[in-house]
């Protein structure tokens, strides 16, 4: 069993099946024994009802941009502010034990919204959770799964280039492609080595035809055809890989292919 610390990050436009990807593969990892973190960084967090918690639990847990008082603490300034003086380099090792949520072997961490990056703030909250990617990505031992939204100008370089794979996830449609060619490029500018395709929601082959085509020069890693199970599990708030064994196989053979290529 590889023991390595494998840094993956999530991505592609909006109602893809991001968080469903990063949910199995965070209970693929943990299930091998794996201490996993899974850190959902889209503003429209949705990752801790994939895990199948209820909307109690999900309500108790505390969004990391809005823990103002121990931003305040930990940079010197308060959130909301910006110029002035505070820490760029503030405290976060004790947050994923502090502020995680234990789900069977996996630690939820959910990073909240803050102010666009591309906006040019400089304020305590931005500097405070880009900091803590970067421990997470950079300085942990675990497997770090990212669920994050397309735009990624908020990662920083040296965050970037301590992911291991960098996963896009399209669907068949010009919108998808479209996003996953510009993230490509986002992801090139900020040094990230290893880009990769997922494809999912797939009905038929010509599908999967359209996208081999239409991302030439990205490698495809691996499919995930459509399941009605699925759909349903996002209804009823049931976590994906409870319902579906036919999508687990697959995204089995996802995490495989990502092993092998970090050997």
């Amino acid at each position: 069993m590889l023991k390595f610390p494998m840094k993956i990050a999530v991505t592609g436009k909006g109602g893809v099946g991001k968080t469903t990807l990063s949910s199995i593969l965070s209970y693929l990892y943990a299930s091998n024994g794996r201490k996993v973190l899974a850190v959902d960084a889209d503003p429209d967090a949705n990752l801790a009802q994939a895990f199948g918690l209820s909307e109690e639990e999900i309500r108790d847990i505390r969004p990391i941009s809005e823990l103002t008082e121990l931003i305040t603490e930990r940079t010197g300034a308060r959130p909301g502010s910006m110029g002035g003086i505070f820490k760029l380099n503030p405290r976060v090792d004790d947050i994923p034990d502090e502020f995680g949520k234990r789900i069977n072997g996996i630690t939820l961490l959910v990073m909240g919204k803050s102010k666009e990056a591309a906006s040019g703030c400089y304020c305590p909250e931005n500097v405070f959770l880009r900091r803590l990617l970067r421990h997470l990505v950079v300085e942990r031992d675990e497997v770090v799964i990212v669920d994050m939204e397309a735009g990624i100008e908020h990662l920083t370089r040296g965050t970037a280039e301590g992911v291991d794979a960098f996963i896009v996830v399209v669907e068949p449609g010009q919108r998808s492609i479209q996003t996953a060619h510009q993230v490509r490029e986002m992801a090139r500018g900020l040094g990230v080595r290893n880009v990769y395709l997922v494809a999912n929601k797939i009905h038929r082959p010509e599908e999967l035809d359209f996208i081999r085509k239409a991302t030439q020069g990205m490698e495809l890693i691996g499919t995930i055809s459509f399941r009605a199970e699925i759909m349903e599990a996002d209804i009823t708030g049931k976590p994906p890989y409870a319902v579906s064994p036919e999508t687990v196989e697959e995204v089995t053979r996802i995490k495989e292919r990502l092993d092998a290529l970090q050997r």
